[in-house]
């Protein structure tokens, strides 16, 4: 299925015990990632009147909340039964290695229910996406 921002509902849930600075950097990951993958995220870039360039950004809101880690899991399996999901989960394995390479040496050497999530990305049917995140608080 292919995945248009300007149709679809797009968060970001972060595990609420992370500290600010690796939940700010698991939040720009996907945020990277989901401009990598989904179509109609990013706006062109705009001029302003003295014309300085100032890049395209988010066409769509993209809150960013908060949940226990327990509840990225959910999430997670919930997303990827769902075709009409998008799912971009982040691990602290992720966080940890300090190369591409050792990220992909190590991720492919776990069983991805031994995979603690920090953080997930989620985007799908606006419906479907207030029914899983609704009820959770914004990433303060």
């Amino acid at each position: 299925m292919e995945f248009d921002a300007s149709k679809h509902k797009c968060t970001i849930v972060i595990d609420n015990d992370l500290p600010t600075g690796l939940a700010v950097n698991a939040a720009s990951v996907i945020g990277i990632s989901f401009g990598k993958n989904i179509k109609n995220l990013v706006g062109p870039d705009m001029k302003s009147i003295n014309d300085f360039s100032y890049p395209g950004v988010i066409y769509t809101p993209l809150p960013i909340l908060k949940a226990r880690g327990y509840y990225l899991h959910e999430l997670h399996q919930i997303g990827e039964k769902d075709e009409d999901i998008y799912v971009m989960p982040f691990s602290s394995l992720a966080q940890s290695c300090k190369t591409y390479d050792e990220y992909g040496e190590r991720i492919s050497s776990v069983n991805s229910e031994n995979i603690e999530l920090v953080a997930i990305g989620l985007i799908g049917p606006r419906k479907k996406i207030q029914k899983l995140t609704g009820n959770l608080s914004l990433f303060t």
